[in-house]
């Protein structure tokens, strides 16, 4: 008997589990549903032909082949193109605005230079 009670706190246990990381991820996904409609609203905080500083998140490849790296102001994400192969994630750059996406939520920019 007490061995059925065992296999029923396990099962219990890990149905728990299933469902507190089930709920983790919706809750997730729907702050970031959140983020993406409120940028939407707002008015970007960049304008374009200004220069911004800010730190590289991440690198991506462009559709042409090119290494894209990824950084925010003010939680704006810039696209900046020709940035140098010694620049590294963490480094903080200066990337002039060309031009915004569709949606004004992410704006395309250029390297002018390392903090």
């Amino acid at each position: 008997m007490s061995e059925l009670w065992f296999v029923a706190g396990g099962v219990a246990l890990v149905f728990v589990i299933v469902v507190l990381l089930w709920w983790g991820r919706s809750s997730e996904k729907a702050a970031s549903q959140q983020a993406h409609e409120a940028a939407q609203e707002r008015e970007p905080p960049v304008e374009v032909g200004d220069v911004y500083e800010f730190g590289v998140i991440e690198f991506t490849d462009h559709h042409s082949g090119e290494r894209i790296a990824v950084g925010k102001v003010e939680g704006f994400v810039l696209f900046t193109e020709d940035v140098p192969s010694d620049v590294s994630e963490g480094d903080v750059i200066r990337g002039k605005v060309l031009s915004f996406n569709e949606g004004r939520t992410s704006a395309d920019a250029t390297f002018v230079g390392n903090r």
